[in-house]
């Protein structure tokens, strides 16, 4: 009987030390459990306990049950979750250094911009010690993927045919083409199917998926591929005394999970973006590409938007010249890895 009471005490003590070494993480988000990102956000929690042995687990909050999306920085820094969404637009003074990825800069394709945002946020110092000062630690990012437009009654197919047009836009984007004549209306993306089957709209900002998932494809007689920029400054951060209490081990599991991220999201909101261009083909929709003229024109429309993002980090006390000439190298980078190797998922 001995033997078997010594026995059992072990198992019970194995079990309890392996239930403490699990270290239950509480991670916010503001969207739905449904999409492109929600799937690459479950990817990066099952690929962070994987890594981690199973010492990591993550309870997932979906849809803005722990805060909404204007609230997440504060959230996450506080402790209200243990790591979560930031959304840099809500942000905009607070999250500078992550706005970069959404400058209208050449910057159009999904697994590119999401490869240089995250090698800036990891290796960036001054970005890092930024973040720190906000309790905060960058872990992996997101991106919304490339801005195009879709019309009814009208289609851009230059520059020039913007004049006049009454559009629904996305941050610097939107003011590109108010500079270039269009008459912007606010309206949420989730609002323009009405917006644009009434008329109150001419032509409306947004993403290849989501103008499909939103069945815009329905109201709409042609979709412009602007290949100009994408909005790319979302991402997951971590409340930095809770990263710092983990283990050296843990930590490089989150690291490398999140790093993952990029490959996973660029795959699947690539072929939901390729998806998205048949649907719209299939409904009759004509889908243009913009001359790489006019692209250069709205990239130089875009430029002062840039220039007020260098005096913004430059204000917070960021190198913003510097970090611009080093995202644009590496745009450049991961552009040539494209191109020479395929992306990841095809390789």
């Amino acid at each position: 009987m001995t033997f078997f009471k010594t026995a059992a005490l072990c198992g019970l003590l194995t079990a309890a030390s392996a239930a403490q070494a699990e270290t239950t993480l509480i991670l916010g988000e503001a969207g739905p459990n449904r999409g492109a990102r929600a799937a690459s956000m479950s990817w990066f929690a099952e690929k962070a306990t994987e890594l981690s042995g199973g010492d990591l687990q993550f309870d997932i909050q979906w849809g803005g049950a722990l805060f909404k999306a204007g609230a997440a920085l504060n959230g996450i820094a506080d402790g209200v979750a243990d790591l979560g969404t930031i959304i840099s637009v809500y942000f905009p003074q607070e999250m500078v250094a992550y706005g970069i990825a959404d400058l209208p800069l050449q910057n159009d394709d999904a697994w590119v911009g999401m490869k240089a945002t995250d090698e800036l946020m990891r290796t960036n110092e001054s970005i890092a010690a930024n973040l720190a000062d906000m309790n905060l630690v960058y872990i992996g990012t997101f991106t919304t993927s490339a801005v195009h437009i879709g019309c009814k009654g009208a289609a851009i197919r230059s520059v020039e045919d913007i004049e006049g047009l009454k559009v629904r836009g996305v941050g610097a984007y939107g003011d590109t083409f108010k500079d270039l004549g269009a008459n912007m209306v606010p309206m949420s993306v989730y609002d323009a199917y009405q917006g644009l089957d009434s008329g109150l709209l001419d032509c409306s900002q947004g993403y290849s998926y989501a103008t499909a998932a939103l069945k815009q494809h329905e109201v709409i007689d042609s979709y412009t591929l602007l290949n100009w920029g994408q909005v790319g400054a979302l991402g997951i951060l971590m409340n930095k005394d809770m990263f710092d209490s983990l283990s050296d081990e843990n930590q490089q599991a989150l690291m490398d999970a999140g790093m993952g991220m990029a490959d996973e999201l660029g795959r699947l909101i690539t072929a939901d973006n390729e998806k998205a261009i048949q649907t719209m083909k299939d409904a009759g929709v004509e889908v243009i590409t913009l001359p790489d003229a006019d692209r250069a024109k709205l990239v130089e429309g875009g430029a002062p938007y840039v220039d007020a993002w260098i005096e913004r980090a430059n204000s917070v006390g960021l190198d913003g010249a510097g970090m611009l000439d080093q995202y644009k190298s590496l745009l450049a980078k991961y552009a040539q890895e494209r191109d020479e190797q395929g992306y990841p998922w095809t390789r």
